[in-house]
């Protein structure tokens, strides 16, 4: 009944991935791969992407790791990818799991450092991309404010 072959758990960019689910679904897991990505991944390597996780051949997960690793020597367009133009080195990469956390966090205390807007909205709490701020975004430090409404001066009505 069971495969000799059949891996339950496939490891691709550092990540523990379900050999059960199809490999394009299964490489969305990764954070930083969409379904996109993952599409264009399959694509490259040579690999279908309705294929069981657990049933690729240990040269395709290699192949699978390197391509989601560096598109870029795979031929992926530079628009594909999630770091384009890098404020240290201006060059184009894509970045996985806590690499993109970590370039997240540091891009954002860059700019709360250089005190540009965004960073100050950042640093207050506030939405960052231009959204409302009266009927959302009324949670101070995890309680809800509401409305706040003028007293009532006591007397005649």
């Amino acid at each position: 009944m069971a495969d000799e072959g059949f891996k339950h758990i496939v490891r691709i960019a550092n990540t523990d991935i379900d050999g059960n689910k199809k490999i394009a679904d299964a490489m969305r897991k990764i954070k930083g791969i969409n379904f996109a990505f993952s599409n264009m991944i399959c694509r490259f390597v040579g690999v279908d992407k309705t294929k069981k996780t657990g049933n690729l051949l240990d040269s395709e997960i290699k192949k699978l790791d390197e391509a989601a690793r560096n598109p870029k020597e795979f031929g992926a367009p530079s628009w594909m990818l999630n770091r384009r133009k890098d404020y240290d080195t201006g060059e184009d990469k894509h970045l996985l799991s806590s690499d993109l956390t970590f370039t997240q966090d540091n891009d954002i205390k860059m700019m709360k450092k250089m005190k540009s807007y965004k960073g100050m909205r950042h640093a207050f709490g506030l939405p960052v991309r231009g959204q409302r701020t009266r009927s959302n975004f009324r949670r101070n430090k995890g309680k809800v404010t509401g409305v706040q409404k003028k007293k009532v001066k006591s007397g005649k009505v």
